[in-house]
């Protein structure tokens, strides 16, 4: 009963139902026993509407105390056969109160005649109305438990999903530490300022990132940041050997991305692409937004006929980030990657998201 009635709509639906049977069980009476018609509504509608609590209530904590499965059927069948015959001869002795009252009223409008007729008629639809009362609150109930049962299996769900992804970037960021202390342990001889200009870099980059752990997305803006920490530390490595070109629009600028989505393919493109160049390259960095979709675009040279140059070493970074992808937006999102005149490209397209959808 508490499911039915703990909305405005299931409590107006139930009563409305219950309205329409008396009035039925009125136009019968009427017919039945040559009563007037205003008599017998005066007796069916309030009688079947206080039949629509009592019995209502009494269906739905048995059903409560005898779920489905939980006993054997004949048990759950004999308990609630009864209930309807003891809520059907109550109904009917409450049915000649009521028209006793009615009738000390004195006027032509209330009061019918009770026929034996009449009394089974009343016995007999308050069993068949307590038993349907029964059906509808097991369908309820049953229905009830399968959406809580649901709801509780998407929470886990997205549980085990947040965890996945919480795993999955936490995966970078050891590979890229130890590369840069290798890297600062190396200029420390050789290039002191280089090495503290790269130790200030990495304590940026890494205030930044954790910065952004606290979010689910962040604004691609913020990411680019993130990127710009990154390779100001390669090309301290690098030197002159790592140029870097961006083209942002600012609407894609604006648009949320999972954090430290971009930062493995540019990882790649430094350590698959500019590293295996003596003459080094350009890595271009793209986004643009185009309707509900944005896409992005990392770009590096690549040496065709070195070991990566079809594209392989770059798997776990991808992978990673094609993980991340699914497990953000499904199968709306999508990342592609490939080789053309020596130049490595990978491709993400994902929904568009403004800045105040941030989570």
């Amino acid at each position: 009963m508490q499911e039915i009635s703990s909305s405005r709509r299931g409590a107006i639906i139930y009563l409305s139902v219950w309205l329409f049977i008396g009035c039925a069980l009125g136009g019968v009476i009427s017919l039945a026993s040559d009563a007037p018609l205003a008599n017998a509504m005066l007796f069916a509608i309030p009688m079947n509407l206080l039949y629509a609590f009592a019995a209502g209530y009494s269906a739905y904590y048995l059903c409560r105390a005898y779920p489905l499965g939980s006993r054997r059927a004949a048990s759950i069948a004999l308990v609630l056969t009864v209930a309807a015959l003891v809520s059907g001869f109550l109904w009917l002795m409450a049915g000649r109160f009521w028209n006793g009252l009615c009738q000390l009223l004195g006027v032509a409008w209330s009061g019918i005649e009770f026929t034996p007729q009449l009394s089974a008629l009343i016995v007999g639809l308050g069993i068949l109305l307590y038993g349907f009362a029964a059906a509808v609150h097991y369908l309820v109930i049953e229905f009830v438990r399968a959406k809580n049962a649901e709801q509780r299996e998407l929470e886990s769900l997205l549980m085990a999903q947040e965890a996945e992804l919480r795993m999955l970037r936490t995966q970078i960021d050891p590979h890229f530490l130890f590369n840069s202390l290798n890297s600062i342990s190396a200029l420390t001889s050789q290039d002191p300022k280089a090495a503290r200009r790269m130790t200030l870099e990495l304590a940026s980059f890494f205030r930044q990132s954790l910065g952004m752990e606290a979010h689910k997305k962040v604004t691609l803006g913020e990411e680019m940041v993130l990127i710009r920490h990154f390779l100001a530390i390669e090309q301290v490595r690098f030197g002159e050997r790592l140029l870097v070109e961006e083209a942002i629009e600012a609407e894609a600028a604006a648009c949320l991305v999972p954090p430290m989505i971009i930062q493995p393919l540019v990882e790649n493109a430094v350590k698959h692409g500019i590293c295996s160049l003596p003459e080094g390259g350009t890595i271009r960095v793209t986004a643009r937004r185009s309707g509900s979709m944005l896409h992005i675009r990392v770009d590096n040279p690549v040496d065709a006929d070195g070991p990566s140059g079809g594209g392989d070493g770059h798997g776990i970074g991808l992978t990673n980030v094609r993980q991340r992808l699914s497990g953000a937006y499904k199968h709306e999102a999508s990342i592609h990657w490939g080789l053309t005149n020596n130049s490595f490209g990978v491709d993400i397209t994902m929904p568009a998201q403004a800045g105040e959808q941030r989570e």
